[in-house]
């Protein structure tokens, strides 16, 4: 079976979550960037708004804007259920309530939405672990809530080569949340980082001013080793 749309959890974070999540600079933010497994983010539209240089990466860009907003709509309500079924495993700060949650998260995506039908030079269908750029063609590539997050349903070679093809395209990757579904360490990530060290990759794990899933404060970033002198 290849991708569908009733397999997809359409679930959309803005701007702002982008830029803590990521610790994004306004250096970072004049780059070239590439958003892989974006799905309904807003990153895209309010970064090019603002007259940034933005590409997103995710299999749901095979639909029309009409099936996303379908497939959004039909998810919400469960996604809500659940949230609220486990509001112990999330930091009820930035976003007070589940209600708060839910508003924001439907703002970013209506504003993806309105931006997906004009911009679709900017938004490329495919999966990890192959990408359909140039080698170096971005500065900076983010992922978000996909590698680690799925680590049961993803393994280790996966992760690492999905990593990989990332710093081919980009000079820098950053990678969040560190938790797998279950708001638990991914369990890929020891061997991810040392073999990943083991290639002569740069690799290191920081905190960020981000946090909503319980202990999901940390990112990963991955540069090509600097040759020595």
């Amino acid at each position: 079976m290849g991708f569908t749309l009733e397999k997809v959890v359409p679930w959309g974070r803005s701007f702002d979550e982008y830029v803590a999540m990521f610790t994004l600079s306004e250096t970072d933010l004049a780059g070239r960037i590439l958003g892989c497994g974006d799905g309904p983010a807003a990153f895209n539209a309010v970064l090019t708004k603002r007259g940034g240089n933005v590409v997103s990466f995710d299999p749901l860009y095979r639909f029309s804007p009409q099936d996303i907003r379908r497939r959004i709509m039909e998810t919400y309500p469960e996604v809500m259920r659940q949230t609220r079924a486990n509001k112990e495993k999330f930091i009820w700060t930035q976003m007070k309530t589940v209600e708060e949650l839910g508003q924001i998260r439907m703002a970013a995506m209506e504003s993806f939405l309105a931006d997906y039908q004009h911009g679709a030079d900017r938004y490329v269908a495919g999966e990890l672990p192959r990408l359909p750029f140039s080698t170096g063609q971005f500065d900076l590539a983010v992922c978000s809530h996909l590698l680690f997050l799925y680590s049961e349903q993803l393994s280790e070679d996966f992760h690492i080569e999905s990593i990989e093809e990332l710093c081919r395209v980009a000079g820098e990757v950053r990678i969040f949340p560190l938790l797998e579904l279950g708001s638990k360490p991914s369990r890929h990530l020891p061997v991810v980082e040392n073999r990943l060290k083991e290639a002569g990759y740069a690799v290191s794990i920081t905190p960020v001013p981000y946090e909503f899933q319980r202990g999901g404060n940390q990112m990963m970033s991955i540069k090509p080793n600097e040759p020595s002198e």
